[in-house]
């Protein structure tokens, strides 16, 4: 791998000499008809898709002006909410090693055992701004920094552990096409729309993570439910400076859970703050969120052998390759105290490490490296954001860095500078107990150039898609139908459905028939030949589905009447099985029951409607049932319910409901006396159930 050769910017075909692109679409050559493009000072851009590297899978050169000059631009955009991440919860916690790492790395904080540290975790959507909802379809940032004993540590992460693009230098065009068009300012928080698309049609290299986008991965129930990847190989140095490479991965302790797509739509709608709200309830009533911490762990000769890149972003090292080494936990446990204070305004940065822990030359990492401080700078407004609380590390910190807009530091002494002898208590470097980088050999001809091993870009796509269940599959397929009907232009539409091909046939069948596509169009050439890996099981979602009911939450619609012996029960139940439980009635102030014990309510029906739960009760005297069988909410309540793949239990009165809601019950519909049924068949989706009430793609 470390001999691969280049890929020239400018040749055609798929020889050695090839771009990584779509058959010549992603290079688009100045002509006669377009403007050359330049720098801002003039310059004419040779390449605008690589960034400037000391040799094809080495490290990003600090020299390049064009990639810090359009990132510099990108980053100062929008002040002062965060271009991308706008949308995050956040939470204070620690994190407690299980697992010495020591014989990999000199990081205390992975090799001190039983030591807690203190963190702060900020999870976001990606494309939306701060007042948009929490349940698109979109990405997760999973942000952590470790206030540790030798300085903070910046864990930047998604829930998705590979990305849509290779290079740094397209991060800015990336951003801008999934943004709101910029001609009419919509729309807000998603990718269904021409730009986004247009830009996907030209990047095959994007379709791994599209399929990751389009999948389930992207609807979560909870932010207490996703997974988090560090994406790019990392370093981890020993104290002998021998390195080997890590993989990052957070795991939920409550296991993963998506919602449904229309599920997700009407949870905007009658709770725009839906993971937030879950958050902040779950870290209140002490149900503290918890994830493993694990590793991947491989050596320069190891990846030598990997079938693909792993310094692409655009792919992951299979866990069935490479096995996942758990090592510690992060428990979250208090909620910040103001919002704007700490959630707001904390700044992460992959740039920030501690010794023993350092970085690769994943071409994107590099230009990450740059970019969030330089986006700290424009956000929060000055140098000194490193001394707000949320930022501040934990530990002793000092240097001569002096002065800047919001300094709160009072320096004292004639000092600001090093070397020096006037200060002979001042701060000084220390070879031994400073970071120090990996001593990597590097050698090569600098260029804009792209390594061969970067130019599989659908192999992992297949694999992806063909690892997942036939639910997941038909979701995805459909998630991809629903995207592209937004899209107004043919084309782009026809491209897409050409690369799938490249992925799935049945995949792209699939979708060109919900499209109405007919014939289907051609599939690109691949740069390299597409290969058949073995499905990897722990890339599916609903495979990492807990059978149980921690953190879910169990609805109850009651009405005057209803059987209070009934009520308490299933509440028992589900409260004794983990579930937090809710009652629903139509008046906010709760129901008469059937004793005449006044039950309260902890939503109103109107307002809370069946998505806000994981599984429901209908539970009704025959006068409730009549009354609620004339009333559209309770109707949608009951009828969403069971759409929605969820277990329902039901008396009498709750039977009476779901026959006025032309709901036919199956096996996931459960009489209210059978507890026991109920509580088992509430700990997942009633998978059997979604081809009776939709058409399937």
């Amino acid at each position: 791998m470390s001999d691969a050769k280049d890929s020239g910017a400018g040749a055609k075909g798929g020889g050695d000499d090839a771009p990584l692109g779509s058959g010549g679409e992603l290079h688009q050559q100045a002509t006669g008809d377009c403007p050359l493009m330049t720098t801002n000072q003039g310059t004419a851009i040779s390449d605008d898709q690589n960034s400037l590297r000391a040799n094809p899978r080495g490290p990003t050169l600090l020299e390049d002006f064009v990639l810090r000059e359009k990132i510099m631009h990108f980053d100062h955009e929008r002040i002062p909410e965060r271009i991308v991440h706008a949308r995050g919860s956040a939470a204070h916690g620690y994190f407690e090693l299980t697992d010495s790492l020591a014989q990999f790395t000199t990081a205390k904080i992975l090799t001190e055992v039983g030591q807690r540290t203190p963190l702060f975790t900020r999870i976001s959507t990606v494309a939306g701004g701060a007042g948009s909802v929490d349940t698109p379809r979109d990405v997760r940032g999973f942000a952590v920094k470790f206030y540790t004993k030798e300085g903070n540590w910046d864990l930047v992460s998604n829930n998705i552990p590979v990305f849509f693009i290779q290079d740094a230098m397209k991060f800015p065009d990336l951003v801008h096409a999934v943004k709101m068009e910029p001609d009419r300012g919509f729309p807000q928080a998603a990718s269904a729309h021409d730009t986004f698309w247009d830009f996907i049609s030209l990047m095959p290299e994007s379709m791994h993570m599209i399929m990751w986008q389009m999948s389930d991965r992207t609807l979560p129930r909870s932010l207490r439910m996703i997974e988090g990847f560090g994406v790019h190989s990392f370093r981890l140095i020993n104290a002998d400076g021998e390195s080997t490479f890590v993989k990052f991965h957070w795991r939920p302790k409550l296991g993963l859970q998506s919602t449904l797509w229309d599920e997700a739509v009407k949870i905007a709608g009658a709770d725009p703050d839906f993971h937030r709200r879950d958050l902040f309830e779950a870290i209140g009533n002490g149900a503290f969120p918890e994830w493993e911490f694990g590793v991947q762990l491989f050596s320069e000769q190891d990846a030598e052998a990997f079938p693909f890149d792993h310094l692409d972003a655009t792919k992951l090292i299979p866990e069935e390759l490479v096995p996942l080494r758990i090592i510690g936990r992060m428990v979250l446990d208090r909620w910040p105290d103001n919002f704007f204070a700490e959630t707001e305004q904390v700044a992460f940065c992959p740039a920030n490490v501690v010794p023993g822990i350092d970085f690769s030359n994943d071409p994107l990492l590099q230009g990450r490296l740059f970019s969030y401080l330089d986006t700290q700078l424009s956000r929060l407004g000055s140098p000194n954001f490193h001394q707000i609380p949320v930022n501040a590390p934990q530990c002793p910190f000092a240097s001569y860095q002096r002065d800047g807009h919001m300094q709160r530091d009072r320096p004292k002494g004639r000092v600001s500078y090093e070397p020096n002898t006037l200060d002979p208590d001042g701060p000084r470097e220390s070879e031994q107990a400073g970071f120090r980088s990996a001593t990597t050999p590097e050698s090569g001809v600098k260029g804009r150039i792209r390594a061969q091993s970067f130019g599989d870009h659908y192999s992992q796509a297949r694999q992806f898609y063909r690892s997942q269940s036939a639910p997941e599959q038909t979701h995805l397929v459909a998630a991809l139908v629903f995207e592209l009907s937004k899209v107004e232009t043919l084309r782009i539409r026809e491209a897409i459905v050409g690369h799938l091909r490249n992925i799935d046939e049945s995949l792209a069948s699939r979708v060109a028939a919900g499209l109405a596509i007919d014939p289907l169009p051609a599939a690109p050439l691949p740069f390299q030949p597409v290969q058949d890996f073995d499905p990897s099981p722990a890339v599916a979602l609903i495979g990492k589905m807990k059978d149980t009911l921690e953190g879910r939450v169990v609805g109850i619609l009651v009405n005057d009447g209803s059987d209070g012996a009934a009520v308490s029960a299933l509440r028992n139940a589900a409260t004794k099985a983990g579930a937090m439980v809710k009652i629903v009635a139509p008046k906010v102030g709760g129901a008469k029951l059937g004793g005449g014990a006044k039950e309260p309510a902890d939503g109103q029906l109107e307002g809370t409607p069946s998505v806000m739960f994981d599984a429901v009760a209908v539970l009704l005297s025959d006068d409730g049932a009549a009354e609620l069988a004339r009333d559209a909410k309770a109707l949608d309540f009951v009828r969403d319910a069971f759409a929605h793949l969820k277990a329902i239990a039901v008396d009498q009165g709750g039977q009476a409901l779901l026959q006025a809601a032309g709901v036919q019950p199956d096996a996931g519909v459960v009489a209210a006396t059978n507890v026991a049924d109920f509580i088992a068949a509430a700990k997942t989706r009633q998978w059997d159930r979604e081809g009776k009430v939709r058409v399937l793609p």
